[in-house]
């Protein structure tokens, strides 16, 4: 399976994070930054469909931007203002578009971790 997908670990509660904004941005080179596609994350905390669908996956660089902080506050975290996490942006580039990318996001209000799943 080729394309991109993602979902969203809430790390404070040991789950799935539902209802994440999830953006995914082309970033030029110019550095300048596309929208290609926004959702939000279901109750498994993934999306519903990949990001980018297999088929239709280039080489270049791209940007997953996840709004944590509009998580938070709805999960009634106690947060400061601003918060320490809002928008978290992960940078990454495909290289092989006929690979599979699967970009996790495992966040809490203080901290997050990625890696290139499968």
């Amino acid at each position: 399976m080729a394309g991109l997908t993602t979902h969203v670990l809430d790390i404070t509660r040991g789950g799935p994070a539902a209802g994440v904004r999830v953006e995914l941005h082309e970033i030029g080179a110019d550095g300048a930054r596309r929208l290609v596609t926004a959702t939000t994350t279901n109750s498994d905390g993934r999306t519903d469909k990949p990001l980018i669908a297999a088929g239709e996956a280039r080489v270049g660089v791209f940007e997953l931007a996840f709004h944590a902080g509009d998580y938070f506050r709805g999960q009634g975290a106690k947060l400061a203002d601003p918060p320490f996490l809002d928008v978290v942006p992960i940078r990454f580039a495909v290289a092989d578009p006929a690979a599979h990318y699967h970009v996790p996001l495992l966040v809490s209000p203080w901290s997050y971790s990625t890696y290139r799943g499968s």
